[in-house]
């Protein structure tokens, strides 16, 4: 585990957070360039080495996420640190308006599509949503592996 002195190095070696002081020792990191009101991304960073990285709706974290959205990192190494901080920043930089739709096709003629919305690549038969990922690429697979190409 990482000393409270390490995460905090590795935290204020990204040049865009700003380090606020809490109450009880504690620490928080804001990014004040966020698109959305949240602007919080490292919260009550402890002496004791506790503390938690805002990743909100990211799938690739939703095993990890409470319901508010937050990541403990109290066990992670400096990687882990360093990924879930740089994603987190990119998290709240992004623009999420933009939206893709690609059209898929079984052997058999059944069509759904892969839309990107709103951070995820979703599945849909007709209006119905069947399946959820975090990237294009897990999604790719999946289609891949239920027989689907994609329709040109």
């Amino acid at each position: 585990m990482l000393t409270f002195e390490q995460k905090q190095a590795i935290i204020e070696s990204f040049p865009e957070l700003t380090k606020k002081e809490i109450s009880l020792k504690r620490l928080n990191y804001h990014f004040e360039d966020s698109l959305y009101e949240k602007t919080i991304v490292v919260e009550k960073l402890h002496p004791n080495g506790n503390g938690f990285v805002y990743v909100g709706d990211l799938l690739k974290y939703e095993k990890l996420a409470n319901d508010k959205g937050l990541v403990n990192i109290r066990d992670f190494d400096k990687i882990q640190l360093k990924e879930i901080i740089r994603d987190a920043i990119e998290y709240l930089s992004e623009e999420v308006d933009v939206l893709i739709e690609e059209e898929w096709i079984s052997k058999s003629g059944t069509v759904l599509k892969l839309v990107h919305d709103q951070r995820n690549w979703d599945i849909y038969y007709q209006n119905n949503l069947e399946e959820t990922f975090g990237t294009r690429e897990a999604a790719v697979e999946y289609l891949t592996e239920e027989g689907f190409t994609q329709k040109k």
